[in-house]
């Protein structure tokens, strides 16, 4: 029988994970019930996503706003400039509150017209009409609120960022915007550096423009303060809000926790299954303009069969031109002809024009994110099959 589908994805369903629960058996018991439930057979290369959270969970890899500030307080003597962070209140709040219980000052400097994701601070054509120049003007608190109202209310979640950042630091807080990081240092030569994605760039330039202290969200509780959570690679960066005081941190040790489920589903069925961590995807809203990815990363563990980028042709380049006098089964049989005898790498080609040149992981990560959702579908695990397939695939 010729084979009619190709790629599929499921959301499978798990129960509700609790510090110390034992996910590698939670993990894989739930793939086998989904299957013999569902009737579906696991392959090798098939791909089982867990989310990020799950593991953060069953770790207990929390810290709470007072430990941040400890932190905070161990690390900045005086006034701390704080550069580029995320309008969020699940992302950046606590940390925000956190870093206020340090008792130091806090000169804000935000990005503008939108965060580092695409969290807008106001209309960019309104900036355009006001010769508001991003690349060099800085505003203060009161050049904002004179030019665009005492209201900006975000279309998406409804809030006035500036208000709630202002609301969390009260009088210990001052808020500017500015594009380039170097304007922090007209107020202080102690940063702490928010962006995410950027911030080995921005420690760059304040380092090489005399900053005195640089510390990133990578670098706070990157160890445990009285007994919290704590991740060493990242710090709090992909942290999520879990309670009005408490951070859910992103997971530790994930390399070696997909290796075991990895080993474990091998043992129940004799097949190699590529698993991997996921948090958010790497993908950006078309009508919001917001970038997915406040995660460090989409994925911080995965075993080996999911390193690199796809090898694909572009079948739909190849029927239009160089197969484009064939018809019916001739140009079928000429397609998986060519796909069996394609290079193993196909960068440069004219014939992978157009084929996404990303990482897998971040490809799937994006799968699994769009899958499971971030509300309440419950199903923190996403299988993937025939990802790896193609169309000369039997």
């Amino acid at each position: 029988m010729v084979r009619a589908v190709g790629t599929t994805s499921r959301g499978i369903r798990t129960p509700i994970v609790k510090e110390g629960d034992d996910l590698v058996n939670i993990v894989v018991d739930s793939l086998l019930k989904a299957s013999e439930a569902e009737n579906f057979n696991i392959y090798d290369r098939d791909v089982l996503g867990i989310t990020e959270s799950l593991l953060a969970r069953a770790q207990g890899n929390y810290a709470t706003a007072k430990a941040i500030g400890i932190d905070i307080k161990s690390k900045f003597p005086s006034t701390i400039g704080l550069v580029f962070p995320i309008l969020s209140r699940n992302r950046f709040s606590i940390i925000l509150k956190g870093i206020i219980e340090s008792g130091r000052k806090v000169v804000l400097l935000l990005s503008y017209p939108s965060d580092e994701v695409g969290n807008h601070l106001m209309d960019i054509d309104k900036m355009d009409q006001l010769k508001i120049n991003p690349y060099t003007d800085i505003l203060t608190e009161e050049d904002y609120r004179r030019l665009f109202g005492e209201k900006v209310i975000h279309p998406f979640t409804g809030v006035d960022y500036v208000d709630i950042y202002k609301e969390i630091g009260k009088d210990n807080i001052e808020i500017i915007f500015s594009n380039d990081p170097r304007t922090i240092l007209n107020y202080t030569k102690d940063i702490l550096v928010a962006n995410i994605h950027d911030r080995h760039r921005t420690k760059r330039i304040l380092k090489e423009s005399g900053a005195n202290i640089i510390y990133g969200l990578d670098d706070i509780l990157n160890s445990s303060i009285d007994d919290c959570g704590y991740n060493e690679e990242y710090g709090i960066l992909g942290s999520n809000l879990a309670s009005d005081d408490e951070l859910k941190l992103f997971p530790r040790d994930s390399q070696s926790f997909v290796e075991k489920v990895q080993e474990k589903i091998r043992e129940k069925t004799g097949k190699t299954v590529e698993v991997m961590i996921y948090g958010d995807g790497a993908f950006k809203d078309p009508v919001g303009k917001i970038w997915e990815l406040a995660d460090p990363v989409v994925s911080p563990g995965y075993t080996k069969g999911l390193i690199g980028t796809p090898n694909e042709l572009k079948l739909k380049y190849l029927v239009d031109t160089e197969l484009d006098g064939l018809r019916g089964d001739d140009v079928i049989e000429a397609v998986k002809s060519k796909i069996i005898s394609k290079d193993n790498d196909m960068t440069g080609h004219a014939e992978s024009l157009g084929t996404t040149p990303r990482r897998l992981t971040d490809l799937l990560g994006s799968l699994c994110d769009l899958t499971s959702g971030s509300g309440d579908k419950g199903t923190p695990i996403v299988l993937i099959q025939g990802y790896f397939d193609n169309y000369a695939t039997e």
